[in-house]
């Protein structure tokens, strides 16, 4: 996506909030994001389990009502009356992480495939329609695979089968929510590749959650790094990955194998979102606040009591970092 053309999507100003339990204050799951996915752009989602980003992914898709703020779709607010929705889901389509969660046992792949068709009437020759899908997803020949059932299928060959289901309608965007988080290692790799090849001949543009900032490297053009609700920090992937600036995002690449120097033990769970600290929202938890880094820097005061603002979207790089501030003298 150039600099000047409209994104495919967009949440501006997007809030989340669920009721408290026992009387506990709402809690903010999405609490302020500015988040774009341009056309034919893999756009990474990475942060830890209970960050807000399968939220924000499920309010992208139309799933669950935002509490504030908008998502525009081509450049049009998503329209949340039941035919507009089934509208929308056609042209943007859920992958999700486990796909034997995702098949029905009782149905054949052909079937499998078939059913979004069937669901949203579409016109064409349905078997030819099925066979393309399957063909595009790796599966092939695809008549070879019309009569199967997934138990009868390898996990690797499941998760194409889910990616075809989504495939057949002709999408313009996909929402990966840990789409290799349940294969073997091998496999991981060659689900990858095949989103990259249908991003390439197809312009497809995905948004990909993911725990995994390995796998926002290998795939992705532009990474979001979501902590406690908020995006945190946000850039084209080699940006992001080769010079991160918050301290969250260098926790989370200081685990991964190939990393220099010792791994970043974060202390503790994050906050819970009904409870969400002053501050920086990360500040209890940062081993820059607790390393005397940011006290060196004149801004650890700063940390404990003054939030930051929500990052603007786009492409460019940003970070929400009081220390990173003082750093770069932004």
């Amino acid at each position: 996506m150039t600099t000047t053309e409209a994104p495919l999507l967009a949440a501006s100003a997007l809030r989340v909030a669920f009721p408290g339990r026992r009387g506990a204050p709402p809690a903010r799951a999405v609490d302020g994001v500015e988040l774009t996915v341009g056309r034919g752009e893999i756009v990474a989602l990475v942060g830890e389990s209970g960050c807000g980003k399968t939220t924000l992914a499920r309010t992208l898709l139309g799933l669950v009502a935002p509490t504030a703020g908008t998502v525009a779709f081509d450049g049009s607010p998503l329209d949340r009356h039941a035919r507009a929705l089934k509208a929308y889901r056609r042209r943007v389509q859920l992958v999700l992480q486990d796909p034997s969660g995702s098949l029905n046992p009782r149905h054949t792949v052909y079937d499998a495939v078939a059913e979004g068709l069937r669901i949203h009437g579409s016109p064409g020759d349905e078997r030819e329609l099925v066979a393309r899908a399957l063909s595009r997803a790796g599966l092939r020949p695809p008549e070879r695979f019309f009569l199967r059932y997934p138990h009868e299928l390898s996990g690797g060959q499941r998760q194409r089968v889910v990616i075809a289901g989504a495939l057949v309608l002709d999408p313009e965007l996909i929402v990966a929510d840990e789409p290799v988080a349940s294969l073997d290692a091998s496999v991981r790799g060659e689900i990858l590749a095949l989103l990259l090849r249908l991003r390439d001949e197809l312009g497809l543009s995905a948004l990909v959650v993911t725990h995994d900032l390995g796998l926002a490297w290998n795939i992705a053009d532009r990474v979001a790094v979501m902590y406690l609700g908020r995006i945190v920090e946000t850039g084209p992937v080699e940006d992001v990955l080769t010079h991160p600036q918050h301290p969250y995002t260098q926790a989370l690449l200081s685990v991964l194998p190939e990393s220099p120097g010792d791994p970043v033990v974060l202390t503790g769970e994050p906050p819970d979102p009904s409870r969400v600290p002053g501050g920086c929202r990360f500040h209890a938890r940062c081993q820059v606040l607790a390393s005397g880094e940011a006290e060196r820097a004149g801004v650890a005061d700063r940390c404990r009591t003054e939030d930051l603002p929500v990052l603007a979207g786009g492409t460019a790089a940003r970070v929400a970092c009081h220390w990173a501030a003082a750093r770069t003298g932004a």
